[in-house]
């Protein structure tokens, strides 16, 4: 069952207002605001219409937009985390981490490593490639790693 197109443009305007200021507070009350709908409405049809939920989806824009300056610029780590909406350089730190697999700092290294030619690339293939995969929640993730660390060994038995 498809969504309302009107309740679509709804949505739309409140992912465009995140994408325009990432580092932002974006709590489904203000964005909820912004779409004219309920709270609870509000999330259950962002989720279904861009398969993620809000939270999750301010989340991918900020790694983005903070991989972006990392890649491109000299600024500052802590900087960064300011400039992306971070409140915490650790919380950034650890995110970032979590999502990506390597710390801020490893992935400038890498990537002032590595030769590009991403000039003749347009723009939103490379953010494409780029975005974080974040199909389930970070804490998730954590929780799943620390059960493969510590889960118990399974052995054959003859």
């Amino acid at each position: 069952m498809s969504q309302d197109p009107k309740l679509l443009r709804r949505l739309l305007r409140a992912k465009d207002r995140m994408d325009a200021a990432s580092q932002e507070e974006w709590p489904v009350r203000r964005l909820a605001r912004v779409s004219g709908v309920s709270e609870a409405h509000f999330a259950r049809s962002f989720k279904k219409a861009f398969g993620v939920p809000p939270h999750r989806y301010l989340l991918t824009r900020r790694l983005e937009r903070a991989k972006a300056l990392l890649r491109d610029t000299d600024l500052a780590i802590t900087e960064i985390a300011f400039q992306t909406g971070w409140n915490s350089l650790g919380t950034f730190g650890r995110v970032f981490r979590d999502v990506t697999g390597e710390s801020p700092g490893e992935l400038r290294l890498r990537e002032k490593a590595a030769p590009h030619e991403l000039k003749r690339v347009p723009g939103c293939f490379t953010s494409a490639a780029h975005r974080p995969d974040l199909k389930i929640a970070v804490l998730e993730k954590r929780r799943q790693e620390a059960d493969d660390i510590s889960g118990p060994e399974k052995t054959e038995v003859p």
